[in-house]
């Protein structure tokens, strides 16, 4: 199954062939299944309140890339472009839900622009958290094994910096948007604190037209990263604050938020107790962790539900040309899941 899913390429925004594969697996497996735009949801019947189950179907890996990074299996590992991120994670999820043949309803969401923060899947994830009694989200674990209770928040921003532009041999006549630009990445990167968790990165900047003129316009794209919502606004008013050192120079920031911090809840440490629980059955020790990355876990624990994620399959080398799965992980991370899907205390 791996393999299919793997060899079924589906990089963002050309999802399709994949997204009806597993709309056919999940409807063998008696689901009730409505495609929503790009994304899938399924639902299956029982009692009780529901418990969500969050993925994604896109991956990073362009068209084409089978070419260059073919399936294959070795020393225990199969490799392939989105073998890790997150196509084990579909697998351990379909085995899963096969083996549980859990009493309560269960949905499934399967969303396509994942990879891009989900812009296009919001109101598909907010439908289905209604009245959901959890989330668990089946991407991968930590490098280690464990399961995450917290993700951090993301924000992409676009910083234009405007001067005005004059001959390099008459500079004072001019303003470098280049030189505010460069004073302004360093005032940014000044943010960044290990201890508070937050992390901003200027990624990428751009500006001027010759090597003699002045630059009259200069970009930068930044990424921000922050564990609560508390340092989201606080960052967030620094930002839409900035202020241009140079006289005449002006500062217009865009962008925003593309996820909301995951922030450990009560219900996700309850979530991550009962987990460990049943790992521990299955020879795992588990821990929670907290990470840095996002998935759409984030805009559902935003809406209160409380979320699990991490319950994927094992492996390393996400959006990297090593990407593998743990091939023996597949079996224990599925039963896993489908004893956390019969557990009749959450």
């Amino acid at each position: 199954m791996l393999r299919e899913l793997v060899e079924l390429e589906s990089p963002t925004g050309d999802t399709g062939e994949l997204r009806e594969r597993m709309a056919a697996e999940l409807q063998a497996l008696g689901a009730a299944v409505a495609p929503d735009g790009e994304h899938l949801r399924a639902d299956f019947p029982g009692d009780g309140g529901p418990l969500l189950l969050l993925g994604h179907i896109d991956t990073v890996w362009p068209r084409g890339t089978l070419a260059t990074m073919p399936w294959r299996v070795d020393d225990g590992r199969a490799h392939g472009p989105g073998s890790y991120d997150m196509k084990g994670g579909l697998v351990v999820m379909l085995e899963a839900i096969r083996t549980a043949r859990a009493d309560r309803p269960l949905r499934v969401v399967l969303t396509a622009d994942e990879e891009i923060g989900s812009p296009t899947a919001r109101g598909t994830l907010e439908r289905a958290a209604a009245g959901a009694a959890a989330a668990l989200v089946c991407e991968p674990p930590t490098s280690r094994g464990h399961l995450k209770t917290a993700r951090k928040g993301l924000g992409r921003f676009t910083l234009r910096v405007s001067g005005r532009a004059a001959h390099a041999a008459e500079a004072e006549r001019g303003i470098s948007a280049i030189e505010e630009l460069a004073r302004l990445t360093l005032r940014l990167h000044a943010l960044n604190d290990p201890t508070c968790g937050v992390s901003l990165n200027v990624g990428v900047i751009s500006g001027g037209t010759r090597e003699n003129v002045v630059a009259a316009e200069a970009t930068a794209l930044i990424d921000i990263r922050v564990p609560t919502i508390d340092e989201r606004e606080r960052i967030d008013r620094i930002l839409r604050e900035l202020s241009a050192e140079a006289a005449g120079a002006t500062i217009d920031v865009g962008g925003g938020w593309t996820r909301p911090p995951l922030e450990r809840s009560a219900g996700a440490a309850v979530l991550f107790e009962r987990a460990r629980e049943h790992g521990r059955a299955l020879g795992l020790e588990l821990r929670e962790a907290a990470v840095a990355g996002g998935s759409d876990g984030n805009l559902v624990g935003a809406l209160g539900v409380p979320v699990l994620d991490g319950l994927g399959a094992e492996g390393g080398g996400a959006h990297a040309a090593r990407e593998h799965v743990l091939v023996e992980s597949l079996a224990v991370r599925s039963e896993l899941l489908a004893r956390i899907l019969r557990d009749p205390g959450l």
